[in-house]
């Protein structure tokens, strides 16, 4: 049995000109331990996909599933007590952009602490010294002097750092990162990539890696859906998906990686829309 199996996922949002379909049933399944990457461009619901599973939506949004199951529970028809139970501590979630997603209003002792105050009813010093054993796992220096700072008194690659201790704090049996190395310079991404995959190894999560970057996904996953305009395009083996990609949407995102660049330019979205017809069918 898959850790996390969803079917024919469907999302509309209501809006003033009428309903609009951000996910047009696509399917995931994540096993343990393994490393799932879900890549297209942005506006092909990647994200979307992934707050609709935790259920952090608005309103507006309609989510359908025909199965939409975590460890052997119908996430579909929990209560929301037993969701609530379920997110932030089973299934966690690195959220883009760590600046925003952080309360700039409080310290990031005191919202780590919230987490394990939540779910694992931890009280007074026994908060203290596990924020600091996470401060300390992630690599955050003298994290003791770090407990009393605030968002903006750390630097990007910090607050990531803080964004993987909050998610990692209870032990979830699977972490879904929503493109945790946007926004940061090269050598931080490889800092906190191999970071994700030591603290995965080391934990035997399942993981869903959210991205635009091919070279993550070369770096990172075991498998990859490819996604276009809400719909699933392609499903594969990351080897497989390299040496022999199905679906032309999946070889124009490799052709337009600069090392498989020929002649003298990229290609571009003409180029793709081109090749592309009606015809051709999501290779799943």
């Amino acid at each position: 049995m898959s850790l996390l199996e969803i079917r024919n996922l469907t999302v509309e949002f209501d809006t003033a000109m009428g309903p609009f379909r951000a996910l047009k049933g696509v399917d995931y399944t994540v096993d343990k331990g393994e490393v799932l990457a879900i890549v297209g461009e942005s506006g092909s619901g990647k994200s979307v996909a992934m707050l609709a599973t935790m259920g952090l939506l608005p309103d507006s949004a309609t989510v359908k599933a025909d199965v939409m199951s975590f460890d052997g529970r119908d996430l579909k028809t929990v209560s929301p007590k037993e969701r609530r139970s379920i997110i932030g501590k089973d299934i966690s979630m690195i959220f883009q952009e760590p600046i925003a997603s952080l309360n700039p209003c409080f310290t990031v002792g005191f919202q780590i602490g919230e987490v394990l105050k939540t779910h694992l009813d931890l009280r007074g010093k026994a908060i203290r010294s596990r924020t600091i054993e996470l401060l300390e796992a992630v690599g955050i220096p003298t994290p003791e002097k770090r407990l009393s700072s605030f968002p903006h008194q750390m630097s990007g690659g910090q607050c990531q750092r803080v964004m993987i201790a909050m998610a990692i704090a209870c032990q979830p049996k699977l972490l879904i990162a929503d493109e945790p190395t946007t926004a940061l310079d090269v050598t931080i991404q490889k800092q906190i990539l191999d970071l994700l995959m030591r603290i995965q190894a080391e934990r035997h999560m399942g993981l869903i890696m959210i991205t635009h970057d091919m070279g993550v996904v070369a770096e990172t996953a075991d498998r990859v859906v490819v996604q276009y305009n809400g719909e699933q395009m392609e499903e594969s083996g990351v080897l497989e998906l390299f040496e022999a990609p199905k679906h032309p949407y999946t070889k124009a995102l490799l052709s337009a990686l600069p090392e498989r660049a020929e002649g003298d330019r990229l290609p571009t979205v003409s180029d793709f829309a081109a090749s592309y017809s009606k015809e051709d069918s999501p290779a799943v």
